[in-house]
C-alpha cells in the first residue's frame, strides 16, 4: 500500500487507469481521482435528459458508467481495501443471521458502528472517494422508478467491483458475493449517517 505522506512526481504517474487511487490523488493534489469526479458528473448532467430517448444518449450514459466501474475493477488495491475488507465481511455477515454463528448483530445502531468501524481503515484518498461514490449512488436510488436500481441492485453491481479479497479461492469468492452486495448496499442506504 502507498503510504499517505507520499509525494509521487506527476511525469512518473503516466495512467489514470490500473494506478494506485492514493498515488493519483497525491499526483494531482486533488481529494478523489479526476475520473470519478468527471464521470459522475456528467452522469447526473443528463438526468434531465430523461424526455431525449434517443440511442445515442442511452448508449453514452452505459459508456460512462462503464467507464467508471471499470476505473474502480482495475484499481490495484481495491477502493475497499484489502486491510479493511475482513472488517467490512464482519460486519456484513453480522447483518446475517447465521445459525452458525455465535456472534449476531441484530440492533441496527450496532450493525452501523461495525461499518463506521471498517471505514475508518480506509486511507483518505480511498475513504474520500467512496463517500462521493455512496452520495452519488444514493441519488441513483432516489430515481428507481425510471432507471429500476434499488440499493440492493447498485450492491449487486458495484460489490464485487469496489471489494476483493486479496488471495481467495473461487468458492469462497462466490460466497462473498452476497456480503459484498450488503456491504455496499448499507453504505448507500445510511450514506447521510456513516460519511
Amino acid at each position: 500500500m502507498v503510504p499517505n505522506d507520499c509525494k509521487p512526481d506527476l511525469k512518473h504517474v503516466k495512467k489514470v487507469y490500473s494506478c494506485d487511487l492514493t498515488t493519483l490523488v497525491k499526483a494531482h493534489n486533488s481529494k478523489r481521482p479526476m475520473v470519478v469526479d468527471m464521470c459522475i458528473q456528467e452522469i447526473e448532467s443528463r438526468d434531465g435528459e430523461k424526455a431525449d430517448i434517443s440511442v445515442n444518449v442511452y448508449e453514452d450514459i452505459n459508456i460512462i458508467t462503464g467507464a467508471l466501474k471499470l476505473y474502480f475493477r482495475d484499481l490495484p488495491i481495491p477502493l475497499i481495501t484489502y486491510d479493511a475488507y475482513p472488517r467490512f465481511m464482519e460486519a456484513a455477515n453480522a447483518d446475517c443471521v447465521c445459525v452458525c454463528r455465535v456472534l449476531e448483530i441484530t440492533d441496527p445502531d450496532k450493525r452501523l458502528e461495525a461499518h463506521h468501524e471498517a471505514l475508518k481503515l480506509l486511507p483518505p484518498a480511498h475513504c474520500e472517494t467512496l463517500c462521493y461514490l455512496m452520495a452519488h449512488l444514493k441519488r441513483v436510488t432516489q430515481n428507481e422508478k425510471d432507471n429500476l436500481m434499488n440499493a440492493e441492485n447498485l450492491g449487486i453491481v458495484f460489490g464485487p467491483t469496489l471489494m476483493r479479497a486479496p488471495d481467495l479461492d473461487a468458492m469462497t469468492a462466490l460466497n462473498d458475493i452476497r456480503y459484498q452486495r450488503q456491504v455496499v448496499e448499507t453504505l448507500i442506504k445510511n450514506e447521510d449517517i456513516l460519511f
